[in-house]
Parts: C-alpha cells; sequence; structure tokens
C-alpha cells in the first residue's frame, strides 16, 4: 500500500469513504457475533470511523489502527474525546476510555498485541488494498488474533475493469483463498447498493454489491 498516497487524500479531504453515521450491517450482524463484553476489538485502517463510537458503547474496548494522524486528531476532536498519548515501537497511541488508536502501520503490529483482541471489524482495511498485498495482510492480522475471534468483514464485488480501485472489489473465491488456513469466512449478507453508490453508477459501473462476512472459528 502506497501510504503516502491515503496520507494525501486526508491532507486533501477526499475522504468520500468516511461516512457521517454508523454503518447498518454493523448493528445488524455484530451482536449475534457473540464476542464478549469487555473483549478488545481491532478495527484496522479505521480513519475516523463512527463505528468505533458504536463498538465501544456496547462495551468493547476498541483498538484502531490509522496511517494518518490527521484522522486520528479529527476522530478524537469530532467526537470531543480529550486523548492520553504516548510513544511505542509500534506508533502514536491515542488514548481515550475504551477507545484506543495507534497512528501507526498495521504491519507493525505483532502477537503481543493483535493476540489479544478477541474481535475484528474490517470494513474499510481490506477493500483498500491492493492485490499484492491482501493475502499478506489477512495473514499478518487475523492470523496473530485470538484463536477464539469472532469478526465483521465487509467487502465490495463489482467487475473491477469497469472503475479502478480503491476501494477494490473481491470476488469471494479470492476472500477464500485468502483466510484459507486462516479462519472460515462465511457470507451472511450479500445486496445490491448499485442505486445508493453514485460515484460508481457516473463510473459506468455495472454491478455493485456490498457482502458481508462472518469470520472466525464459529462461522
Amino acid at each position: 500500500m502506497d501510504a503516502e498516497f491515503w496520507l494525501e487524500r486526508w491532507r486533501e479531504g477526499r475522504t468520500h469513504f468516511h461516512q457521517t453515521r454508523v454503518t447498518p450491517l454493523l448493528q445488524k450482524y455484530w451482536p449475534a457475533l457473540g464476542v464478549p463484553k469487555e473483549g478488545r476489538v481491532l478495527v484496522p485502517l479505521c480513519g475516523k470511523s463512527l463505528d468505533m463510537i458504536w463498538l465501544a458503547a456496547q462495551g468493547n474496548p476498541v483498538l484502531g489502527v490509522e496511517l494518518s494522524q490527521l484522522a486520528v486528531e479529527q476522530f478524537f476532536a469530532e467526537n470531543e474525546l480529550k486523548p492520553l498519548t504516548h510513544q511505542s515501537v509500534y506508533g502514536r497511541h491515542y488514548v481515550a476510555g475504551n477507545i484506543e488508536i495507534i497512528c501507526g502501520d498495521i504491519f507493525k503490529l505483532d502477537a503481543q498485541i493483535l493476540s489479544h483482541c478477541v474481535g475484528a471489524y474490517d470494513r474499510a482495511a481490506l477493500v483498500a488494498l491492493p492485490e499484492a498485498m491482501r493475502a499478506d495482510y489477512v495473514r499478518h492480522v487475523y492470523g496473530q488474533l485470538s484463536p477464539a475471534y469472532q469478526g465483521l468483514l465487509i467487502t465490495l464485488d463489482y467487475p473491477q475493469e469497469e472503475m479502478p480501485g480503491p476501494p477494490f472489489s473481491l470476488v469471494d473465491t479470492e476472500v477464500q483463498a485468502m483466510f484459507e488456513g486462516v479462519s472460515p469466512a462465511r457470507i451472511i449478507d450479500r445486496r445490491d447498493i448499485l442505486e445508493k453508490e453514485p460515484k460508481f453508477l457516473a463510473a459506468g459501473v455495472s454491478r455493485l454489491d456490498t457482502v458481508v462476512y462472518h469470520l472466525g472459528a464459529q462461522a
């Protein structure tokens, strides 16, 4: 992943991927996962997602990871949170209540941190990565979570040749191949969202589905 590409998008405010509401699919499917109350939840490439506020309100400590310091600082400022900060080998940590965001590279996190996460929520990370990085990302991140972890993965499925990413299209066969040997990945929702996505319509995309996966041992 070209880190400068994402940092520039945040600097220039080209963040159409940021949602100004909690993701309805998260609210619908998260409770059924059975992630233990007070179990830590990883949110990779979290940006300033309001989904972290919702997850924290469910009683789960949240660990977000984000490259852009601007995004991290905007998250805390816009939600009127005053974080304490400290530096580690993983990056700069921002902590307010039960939300912690590490401003750094997700690939620098190791089992010392990841193994304590019993939940994972990925709406923006996997679809943002180029094809060459995806399998390494899945092995590195999901392969080091708690063996009993449960998670939600939200992807997009559209004809990739009709529009360049990110966000990139991920077909189910690719998702299954990446998670094979790591953890089960089971589709629990697929829906057509093309009419709700003007960017894709304007690009002439003929089909656009959002796909929700249940990840983890019980999937």
